[in-house]
């Protein structure tokens, strides 16, 4: 985009993650940007000028989830909660439906998926990762609105099992989103290292819950849920740098990324690439928000190019 504002000439955005071509270093967060709702909106135009450079598919389990009972979201200061508890049609029905159309966006395409057992994680990613069109597999092992996620995100011994019984199982790369909800995710992530992943995410939410003012009781349905946007940054920053600091392999930021600024935070704080998870249910192009805002932010801040802050990570 040209800006006749903007000082400086165009910064080249493109980067990769674990071997996946990325025209900009903007993904979205899992569940949070349903880019079938807004194809059927706004037709092809979208795809013209989409706002993220590679997708992340709303999280699939093998049987379809209904989600947790209402009500399931809750604002808070510069946050929100939400407590959807990964509603989606299942395996069978998202490759027969969804799995298409999300192959057309025009970016790489990568599928979220979530189950209570390795078995289960096995049949996934077998059944997803022989599909065309696929480029990468995020491992969820981290929701705090379901309980199966955290078994797995909270233990490395657990990680390290789950990963060597899937890596057989296919050549994609396999993004294992980590759990803020433990005290040291630097040991997580670098089992899962050990074990194969190819790369992590972080943070997924933090567990919260809300008062409703009139009951006196839980607002949300399943009585609690997972914090996300500005309020959790500082938390998101500092996880970041620790784990990238444990690990060689790529780190996908995310937690309260809002515009061009917040998101080279997270990339000196460590990550290759970021996703923008809340702002997308405050304004839908948020991710083109974020990418135009980054290229004047590396500006501002004196670098040259994105693979200049990429390798300028803090000490």
């Amino acid at each position: 985009m040209n800006d006749p504002g903007r000082s400086g000439p165009a910064i080249d955005l493109s980067t990769d993650l674990c071997g996946i071509p990325l025209a900009g270093p903007v993904l979205n967060g899992s569940g949070t940007f349903d880019a079938l709702a807004a194809r059927k909106a706004f037709g092809d135009e979208l795809l013209n000028d989409f706002p993220f450079a590679g997708f992340v598919s709303k999280t699939i389990t093998v049987e379809p989830r209904a989600g947790n009972p209402p009500h399931r979201l809750w604002e808070t200061p510069s946050g929100m909660i939400n407590s959807i508890g990964l509603p989606n049609p299942g395996l069978s029905a998202f490759c027969e439906r969804d799995l298409g159309p999300l192959t057309e966006l025009g970016v790489p395409l990568i599928v979220s998926v979530m189950a209570d057992s390795a078995p289960g994680f096995a049949e996934l990613v077998e059944a997803v990762g022989g599909r065309d069109g696929v480029s990468g597999i995020e491992l969820n092992v981290s929701c705090p609105n379901v309980h199966s996620g955290l078994i797995v995100g909270e233990q490395p011994d657990e990680i390290t099992a789950l990963l060597e019984s899937l890596r057989g199982l296919t050549d994609l790369p396999l993004i294992v989103k980590l759990t803020p909800n433990v005290a040291n995710p630097e040991l997580i992530a670098a089992a899962a290292e050990a074990a194969g992943a190819d790369a992590v995410s972080l943070i997924n939410t933090i567990k919260a819950t809300a008062i409703d003012p009139d009951s006196n009781r839980s607002w949300l349905g399943a009585g609690g849920g997972g914090l996300s946007g500005p309020a959790v940054r500082p938390v998101a920053l500092a996880q970041v740098r620790a784990v990238s600091a444990a690990v060689s392999i790529p780190v996908v930021g995310m937690g309260g990324v809002t515009d061009g600024s917040s998101a080279l935070e997270f990339i000196l704080a460590g990550a290759r690439v970021v996703a923008v998870g809340t702002e997308n249910f405050r304004d839908p192009r948020a991710g083109q928000v974020v990418r135009d805002g980054l290229e004047e932010a590396l500006h501002r801040r004196g670098f040259s190019s994105l693979a200049e802050a990429q390798a300028s990570t803090l000490s």
